[in-house]
């Protein structure tokens, strides 16, 4: 079987340098030069959610017709840092090395400014339900997935300007980010620096990013924001160890990846801050994530209520969840099981990954940062776990 793993990886790394690592995005719609050229729709939030989602949820690719460019993304260039940085660790090389100081110089040139630390976001508008986030506004999701890459390369190649871009992030965590406070004084970070919306994998994301840099400087101010965070989230934990992905009424969903997000980002605290009083949250959180979202033919589920859409994020985000955990030992047959067929019925021949499987079709638009970097990250954990 590891043969099998082994020529998926191969087969998806090939087909990621081809491409130079640029590729189309789920929520790229916006950029469009036709939608561009029409004001009047384009400056409308109704047309705007409506064309971002004919582009997400069509199966049929239309972007080429439409003029849309792949493009590099900030947050898919980060997850590829990582399994690069992975894969040093096991096979050292001259190559591994220059792959690793592209993406990471790459990355730095592809910072938003303006903030009061280094941040990324994404180059398209985006049209959400609860906010509109025009391109270029930094998320706190892309900072920390980003930030944590950062911290790898500086420890593979020793280059200061790595580490140092990375900690700066937390000063964008600390200061542009909104809070939403509870009565005890705890509190969840924004999304972005101009929404206050709470969504639970996103805080703690920053309380991650925050807990890592903790680890390099020592500077308490971090570790005692990061706990805040942290317990603001643990407080909405459900008691059958669940978290809805926010407190808005149409944030209610549970659904698989997020939930792994969660998990690892607290056991990310409690490793950097040394603090293990959510020891229990996690387990619950993990037990509930196990026996809920895989079925017994190792399909991930995508909602605890709903098998379907069957999205590629899913898998990948459970083998991360499992390696950074600890735990892809203990739950090795469960992982083994959920990536042969992940590479069974989602990979196509030529080594690129579907966006998602449905009922009734499938998409199999080739998203960089939604699919590819997202398994090549998953397979780099799995290939140097071992």
């Amino acid at each position: 079987m590891d043969n099998i793993f082994e020529d998926s990886f191969n087969r998806l790394k090939g087909y990621c340098e081809r491409e130079g690592y640029k590729g189309w995005d789920p929520y790229d719609g916006l950029t469009s030069k036709i939608f561009q050229g029409l004001p009047l729709i384009r400056n409308n939030r109704f047309f705007r959610l409506t064309w971002i989602q004919l582009f997400k949820r069509n199966p049929v690719n239309l972007r080429p017709l439409v003029f849309i460019a792949k493009e590099y993304n900030a947050k898919g260039l980060g997850l590829f840092l990582t399994g690069y940085c992975n894969l040093y660790k096991t096979e050292a090389s001259t190559a591994l090395s220059d792959k690793i100081h592209f993406l990471a110089n790459k990355i730095i040139e592809l910072q938003c400014t303006g903030y009061s630390g280094s941040c990324w976001g994404y180059y398209f508008d985006w049209q959400a339900r609860a906010f509109f986030q025009p391109a270029d506004t930094p998320t706190v999701v892309a900072t920390s997935f980003v930030a944590d890459a950062l911290f790898n390369a500086f420890e593979i190649t020793g280059e200061t300007k790595y580490r140092d871009t990375a900690l700066s992030a937390s000063n964008f965590v600390l200061k542009d980010l909104n809070r939403t406070y509870d009565a005890k004084g705890d509190f969840s970070f924004s999304y972005s620096p101009i929404d206050h919306t709470i969504v639970f994998n996103a805080s703690l994301l920053g309380a991650k990013l925050l807990s890592r840099a903790y680890y390099y400087t020592l500077d308490e101010t971090l570790k005692l924001t990061a706990q805040k965070a942290v317990q603001f989230s643990c407080d909405h934990q459900q008691g059958n160890g669940a978290w809805s992905y926010g407190t808005l009424p149409y944030h209610s969903w549970i659904d698989n990846f997020h939930t792994g997000f969660n998990l690892e980002c607290i056991h990310a605290y409690q490793l950097y801050a040394g603090d293990d009083s959510f020891t229990l949250n996690i387990d619950k959180g993990l037990k509930y994530y196990i026996e809920t979202f895989f079925t017994n033919e190792g399909i991930s589920k995508y909602y605890h209520n709903s098998l379907y859409p069957i999205d590629i994020h899913a898998p990948a985000q459970l083998i991360v969840t499992l390696a950074k955990l600890g735990q892809l030992e203990q739950y090795r047959k469960l992982a083994e099981k959920v990536l042969l067929w992940t590479i069974t019925h989602m990979q196509d021949e030529s080594g690129y990954f579907f966006y998602q499987r449905k009922r009734y079709f499938s998409s199999r638009i080739p998203y960089m940062r939604w699919a590819q970097a997202w398994m090549f990250y998953a397979l780099s954990y799995y290939k140097t776990y071992r």
